[in-house]
């Protein structure tokens, strides 16, 4: 079986299969063997998740790819909006907030570094205005815990009480968008 090793600082070994094959995460000082072991041992795991992720791509729909004028408009467009939301929000929340920066990722729909500056994805231009406001109470939150615990969950249901909605409706939905800017 092919699979990509991706070392790191982690203490233990975890398998991801993605449409682009196997990764195995592992330790750095873990040798082959081990992780050829560990892979060995769950290869009948890796097959079901194979075969499943194959059914999920050949029962989905085509998307029409975005070109690059369509992302350039919808950042364009996130310029305008989103920096208003980071406001109105910012206050309810009671925050600060650094830098914000519109892109055109790939797997998230936002992100907020440790010195406050925010990213947004520019795909959110094509949910409904309380999906882009759900994910910047996400990101504003995170200015006081730079968690998902429990706190940081009461603080987002505070300043927005419908996230749970919107999330699952991004959860439902963000994957379809995400497909056009990948293809």
């Amino acid at each position: 079986m092919n699979y990509k090793i991706i070392r790191s600082g982690r203490k233990t070994l975890a398998v991801q299969v993605t449409r682009d094959g196997v990764i195995v995460r592992a330790p750095y000082r873990m040798s082959e063997g081990e992780i050829n072991r560990f892979v060995s041992e769950h290869q009948n795991w890796i097959q079901k998740h194979q075969e499943k992720l194959a059914l999920e791509l050949s029962d989905r729909p085509a998307v029409e790819r975005l070109t690059d004028q369509d992302i350039q408009a919808l950042a364009d467009e996130a310029l305008k909006v989103i920096p208003e939301r980071v406001r109105y929000y910012a206050t309810l929340v009671g925050v600060t907030y650094g830098r914000i920066t519109i892109r055109n990722q790939k797997s998230r729909w936002g992100s907020c570094s440790s010195k406050g500056n925010l990213n947004f994805n520019c795909l959110l231009m094509l949910t409904p205005p309380e999906v882009i406001d759900s994910v910047v109470v996400h990101e504003l939150c995170h200015r006081k815990e730079m968690n998902h615990s429990a706190a940081f969950y009461r603080e987002v249901y505070r300043v927005y009480p419908e996230y749970d909605k919107w999330n699952r409706w991004l959860k439902k939905n963000g994957p379809a968008l995400m497909r056009r800017m990948t293809g």
